[in-house]
């Protein structure tokens, strides 16, 4: 596997932000995800639960609820605004005041025609869903307090809300607040409230049918399955409690609501929940997204059966300048550049060597304007610097002496807009930008100027967005990867598209050119791994043979995806690439591992015996010595960096959840 000098850093004080809503399309199997600093998420459930899109958040953008119409999204927030976003160009496409004050809810009717959104001054307000807009149609009567939840009914074209404002709870003087509602097509209404109780009513008699008093604090969320068999609810002490519409008998007459299973994934409140046809997706305050597979849906003892908890973004946040030894941490609100400490003396694998310099901060570049930071890049000499928000994109220039200068380029071209993702050439020449339709605009940088050169456009005619750029050490390729699964290789000498990489029905989670060969590597959400000659045009004898003999089991069974590779200069046939919990040396030299081979931690394959560990000899060689990884890079001098968030740490800086945890209960 070969020795290195490691730099362990655990400076990157990154905390995801807490999910407030979510919202499944159980057409196009994506689940769109609304974070508390306004960020949205999309994850394809179709391709492993791969996060293929993020629109990123702005101050002031509180989004409360989502709602998927066929194939456009929608939000409402606490700004009084109802946002349609586009998807592919990863903004908001416009929004619309509903003039109402804070949205605190968002139901779209079956036929997709309509919207009601429930208002701060107590009035449910109806909008026409038009081809490119929406369109105000009316008010409904208004009610005393908040519209806090209202529901449509799956079938019929009116509308239906719910609404406890002022109610008797467990004490006459308590206000009880149902914080969600399900309208179902018997008329049957389920409903959440904050004295902890799911109750079902008769929606056409109006009168209480059963009441389950589920936990001391509150219901905060429901969620119907497509069939209308099951409801799930979550609530503030981290649990989430199914109810299935069931007979007691054999018969199969005289079906009731039923509480049978209680999930417990959640240290903090759980606000967001979506329930599919085989899993239960819940999310809160602990800023993990939980997919929980429903045993009885999915065969057991399966990868589809297992438990995912996602924490981390499928995208990397840390940029490695490897020449300079600098790194840069991306939040949504600024940059930070760092560089890395020094040590002295040599030690046995294992060991912690002292440290002569320790890490400095070198930078904080705080952004402008209300927009988040979408993407960000640092040149491979240190000496560029550029961020992009959805609405412009800057660039700085660093420079290093007794003091550190930092300038800002102050006349960009104006076809350097706004962009999706952002790279650097090898030479710190030139940057490369992806901008709509999957183009990518090719920008000369100097200390004198940055001047346009050209903008590189495919044929297949897809509209997605590049989410992968990529250029080759030798300043001639250039690969993107857009969520159309596609792959495109571009000459930067010719500025053209050279070829495009044979389509893979699973999203490329990333990419990587080989310093010496050219040839191209990809990693796809379903775990795949392949090897592409640019030259050739055709993929490698290798690849080939490693899709005919297949990936052990155990790789294929990862649920997180590969985020970043890497080359070894010193021995041409390792590639280092890193998904969450552990960073893999593939040695293309080797045989492949047996398809129930064991994935070996290289400090627990040395403790085997000499025969064992001969048998054992594959190239796969994995580390888990390090855990919730978000950077692996090998720098210029062949030390590695390893960028460690641990996920204790985020939970350390959380509120305290409302339930704690006692001795002994």
């Amino acid at each position: 596997m070969g020795e290195f000098k490691v730099h362990r850093v655990r400076f990157f004080d990154y905390i995801p932000s807490a999910i407030r809503t979510m919202a499944f399309n159980s057409q196009t199997e994506r689940l769109a995800v609304a974070r508390a600093d306004g960020a949205v998420e999309i994850f394809n459930f179709n391709d492993n639960f791969f996060q293929e899109k993020v629109i990123p958040g702005q101050d002031g953008r509180a989004i409360e609820a989502l709602c998927w119409v066929g194939h456009r999204l929608f939000s409402a927030g606490l700004n009084g605004e109802i946002t349609e976003y586009d998807l592919e160009n990863l903004r908001p496409q416009y929004t619309v005041d509903a003039y109402g004050g804070p949205i605190w809810t968002i139901s779209s009717n079956s036929q997709g025609t309509q919207l009601a959104v429930g208002c701060e001054d107590g009035t449910v307000k109806i909008f026409a869903i038009l081809e490119e807009r929406i369109q105000f149609q009316r008010n409904l009567n208004r009610h005393k307090g908040r519209i806090i939840s209202l529901c449509w009914h799956p079938s019929i074209k009116t509308e239906m809300e719910l609404l406890v404002d002022r109610a008797t709870g467990a004490s006459k003087n308590k206000e009880v607040v149902v914080w969600s509602v399900g309208y179902l097509s018997d008329h049957t209404i389920i409903s959440g409230d904050s004295a902890g109780k799911v109750q079902i009513w008769n929606g056409l008699t109006g009168t209480l049918v059963r009441t389950y008093l589920v936990t001391k604090w509150d219901v905060l969320v429901l969620s119907v399955s497509k069939d209308e068999s099951s409801v799930i609810a979550g609530t503030s002490e981290g649990t989430v409690i199914q109810f299935q519409f069931i007979s007691s008998t054999v018969d199969q007459h005289d079906k009731e609501w039923v509480r049978t299973r209680t999930f417990r994934n959640h240290s903090h409140d759980v606000s967001a929940l979506a329930h599919t046809d085989t899993a239960v997706v819940s999310g809160g305050m602990d800023t993990q997204l939980v997919v929980r597979p429903l045993l009885d849906k999915v065969e057991k003892n399966t990868q589809e059966s297992a438990l995912r908890k996602i924490a981390f973004p499928h995208r990397s946040l840390v940029g490695c300048a490897k020449k300079a030894g600098l790194l840069l941490f991306q939040f949504p609100d600024r940059l930070e550049l760092w560089k890395l400490g020094e040590s002295e003396g040599h030690g046995k694998p294992g060991d912690r060597l002292p440290v002569k310099r320790k890490p400095e901060k070198l930078i904080e570049l705080k952004r402008k304007g209300e927009d988040h930071i979408c993407c960000s890049a640092l040149s491979a000499c240190g000496g560029w610097l550029a961020y992009s928000t959805v609405s412009n994109v800057r660039l700085y220039r660093i420079q290093y002496s007794n003091t550190i200068s930092i300038n800002k380029v102050s006349k960009l071209p104006k076809e350097l807009r706004s962009v999706h993702q952002l790279c650097f050439s090898s030479d710190s020449s030139k940057l490369f930008a992806s901008s709509c339709q999957s183009s990518v605009i090719v920008v000369a940088v100097s200390q004198q100027e940055c001047r346009y050169l050209h903008t590189l456009k495919h044929k297949t005619g897809s509209r997605q967005p590049v989410h992968l750029l990529c250029a080759s050490d030798d300043g001639k390729w250039l690969a993107t990867a857009n969520t159309d699964c596609e792959i495109h290789i571009y000459n930067l000498h010719k500025m053209k598209l050279h070829c495009m990489v044979p389509v893979y029905n699973s999203c490329p989670t990333t990419i990587a050119i080989h310093p010496v060969t050219n040839n191209l590597i990809s990693v796809h959400a379903d775990q795949q791994i392949f090897e592409f000659s640019l030259v050739q045009k055709e993929y490698t004898q290798w690849s080939r043979r490693l899709q005919t003999q297949g990936l052990l089991s155990l790789w294929l069974e990862r649920d997180t995806p590969i985020t970043h590779i890497t080359f070894n200069p010193k021995n041409l046939d390792h590639i280092i690439l890193h998904d969450t919990y552990m960073f893999c040396i593939i040695d293309q030299s080797l045989p492949f591992p047996e398809l129930n081979a064991v994935l070996w931690n290289q400090m627990t394959l040395k403790s085997l015996p000499v025969s064992q560990r001969i048998g054992q000899s594959h190239a796969f060689k994995i580390c888990k010595s390090f855990q919730h990884l978000m950077c692996v890079s090998l720098l210029e001098d062949l030390s590695l960096v390893v960028v460690e968030r641990p996920l204790l740490d985020i939970m350390s800086q959380l509120p305290a959840p409302v339930r704690q945890k006692k001795f002994a209960t």
